[in-house]
């Protein structure tokens, strides 16, 4: 079975080093529960990653990822306002290795910035 790892049980995850101030990365929002930071690899104009500071496991405890998708929305939000894209943007969420090659850390893409719907791109 694999790994199912849940708040406090990481073990190295790339967003916890990131949430931590370990890796330099350039953190656009932050709150007390949540940060965001530039895509490695954007696919629009504005991609940001938006994760929990805390490690939640994509595999973990049901509870857990409710209570933190539903501030990363409220969240999301407010860092597409503060980037200009807040009446017209998409939020996505990956689950497992099959759909993305990105820690095991419960994540958001907020993605937009397009000046017309013909220039959207699917992600």
């Amino acid at each position: 079975m694999k790994d199912q790892r849940t708040i406090g049980l990481k073990k190295e995850c790339l967003f916890c080093d990131i949430a931590e101030g370990k890796k330099g990365e350039k953190i656009v929002a932050q709150n007390e529960r949540y940060l965001a930071f530039p895509d490695a690899n954007p696919s629009a104009p504005v991609h940001l990653l938006i994760i929990p500071r805390v490690h939640i496991g994509i595999n973990g405890g049901a509870e857990e990822k409710k209570h933190a998708l539903d501030g990363i929305l409220s969240f999301a939000r407010e860092v597409a306002k503060k980037m200009g894209i807040g009446s017209s943007y998409k939020l996505l969420v990956n689950a497992g290795y099959s759909a993305t090659k990105t820690p095991d850390h419960v994540h958001v893409h907020l993605v937009g910035g397009w000046k017309s719907p013909t220039e959207v791109r699917h992600i």
